[in-house]
């Protein structure tokens, strides 16, 4: 019997994150896979907020992408995806925390945005998060290391990654590339890409662009998209 029950979408980047902490903790898990266009009646019992990933394991039933990771953590601590030491883990979180309040809403509203001049003042805010990535977090924070915290996959590894994933979708409906200066963070994709965990969860570029065309045309009608819109 699996050791844990997520119920995800393969469209859903918040999925992936915890799809991806699950293989690499090698934990036994079913996959429910539900339609974010469609979904079921039953799914409003299981998810209180309408979105996935939720996962149940044991008596426990946990939504919210990071916390369900950080929850995951706990329970299998092997191989340890946080910091051991209490001011490491504070700046995890931190960087947790931006990925979720700065540079995901940066992302959707990018492409949800119809009005040219609102699109590039996205597009300098993105721009201005990625270089914050690439100066507080690699130069600062790995030095050496391949990862956002040094030699190490952390969750903020996997936080981060699933919208680098689906860059191609803003690449084609709004023509934005990573800047040139982000040579940290263009290798630090190179190594995410040959993960197995980002291998085994990734999908092929043209799906990417076809999932995001209801969010570049503002079509999207999913609780993201209307959460993107409302703040």
């Amino acid at each position: 019997m699996s050791q844990v029950k997520i119920y995800s979408a393969k469209v859903c980047p918040y999925a992936q994150r915890t799809r991806m902490v699950l293989l690499e903790k090698g934990v036994d898990f079913e996959q429910i896979e539900i339609d974010l266009q469609n979904k079921p009646d039953w799914f409003a019992e299981v998810s209180p907020y309408g979105k996935v990933p939720v996962i149940q394991h044991e008596e426990n039933r946990i939504w919210e992408s990071s916390i369900i990771n950080e929850y995951l953590d706990e329970v299998f601590p092997e191989p340890p995806l946080m910091p051991k030491n209490p001011g490491l883990r504070a700046i995890a979180r931190i960087w947790i925390d931006f990925a979720n309040t700065k540079f995901t809403p940066a992302f959707y509203k990018l492409l949800l945005s119809q009005d040219v001049p609102q699109q590039q003042n996205w597009t300098n805010e993105l721009h201005q998060h990625l270089l914050f990535i690439e100066k507080e977090g690699f130069r600062q924070l790995s030095k050496a290391g391949s990862y956002w915290l040094g030699d190490s996959l952390s969750l903020v590894d996997l936080s981060f990654y699933p919208w680098f994933d689906r860059w191609i979708a803003l690449e084609h409906y709004r023509g934005v590339k990573l800047p040139a200066e982000c040579t940290r963070l263009r290798e630090w994709l190179g190594v995410m890409q040959q993960h197995p965990s980002v291998r085994a969860t990734a999908q092929p570029p043209e799906v990417y662009i076809q999932d995001y065309a209801q969010y570049a045309s503002d079509r999207a009608s999913g609780v993201t998209a209307a959460e993107m819109r409302r703040y």
